[in-house]
C-alpha cells in the first residue's frame, strides 16, 4: 500500500466505505460504475466505463487488497472502495507453468488447478485464488497436458464459499442491516 494512502487513513479514519463503484471483469479490466450505471443493473451486466488511465490503474493495483470477510477493495486514500467481481479476485496471467502472475503484476506460485462446468480454468496460488485469463489459456493448457497442473472438477457456484471471497460486496452491504 502506498505511504500516502496510509497517511490519509490515519488522518481521516472515519471515511465511509464505497460500494458498487468499481468492478473487475474476468479479463482483469477495471470499470468505474457511476450512479446511472449502478441503477441500470448489477456488475457485469451493467459494467460502466472501462478505466484506461495507466497511472490510475497502477495506483489501484498497488492498493488492492481484501478485508477479513473476503471482500476485495481498493484503498483510495482514506476511503475503501469495494470491488464488484465478475469472476474471481485475481485474474492469472500465464507465461508458462512456472511464470504465473496476478492481473496486477505480482508473481505467484501455483498450488493447484480447477476446472468448472463451463471449462474455465482456475488456479489456487500462494497469493490466492483466481481465473486464468482467456488470452493465456493455450499456455495454461500446455501445463495441464504436460501433467504439471492436474485440474480438479468444481462447480463455479461453489468457488466463493470454498475460497473465501465475496463477488458482490455491494449486494452484501444492502443485505446487511
Amino acid at each position: 500500500m502506498d505511504d500516502i494512502v496510509r497517511q490519509a487513513m490515519a488522518k481521516w479514519p472515519n471515511v465511509p466505505h464505497c460500494y458498487g463503484w468499481l468492478g473487475l471483469d474476468d479479463r482483469g479490466n477495471w470499470y468505474m460504475r457511476d450512479d446511472s450505471v449502478q441503477a441500470a443493473g448489477a456488475f457485469p451486466q451493467a459494467k460502466g466505463s472501462l478505466l484506461r488511465h495507466e497511472k490510475l490503474i497502477e495506483f489501484i493495483h498497488r492498493n488492492y487488497d481484501r478485508d477479513a470477510q473476503g471482500q476485495w477493495f481498493f484503498q483510495n486514500g482514506p476511503q475503501r472502495v469495494y470491488v464488484e467481481l465478475q469472476a474471481t479476485p485475481w485474474i492469472w496471467r500465464v507465461a508458462d507453468a512456472d511464470a504465473v502472475s496476478t492481473h496486477t503484476g505480482l508473481p505467484a506460485q501455483v498450488k493447484s488447478s480447477l476446472v468448472d462446468e463451463e471449462g474455465r480454468l482456475y488456479l489456487e496460488c500462494d497469493r490466492g485464488f483466481g481465473l486464468v485469463h482467456t488470452q493465456d489459456i493455450v499456455r495454461a493448457s500446455e501445463a495441464v497436458e504436460a501433467g504439471r497442473w492436474v485440474p480438479l472438477e468444481v462447480r463455479a457456484a461453489d468457488l466463493p464459499g470454498r475460497f473465501g471471497y465475496v463477488p458482490s460486496p455491494a449486494q452484501r452491504a444492502r443485505a446487511t442491516p
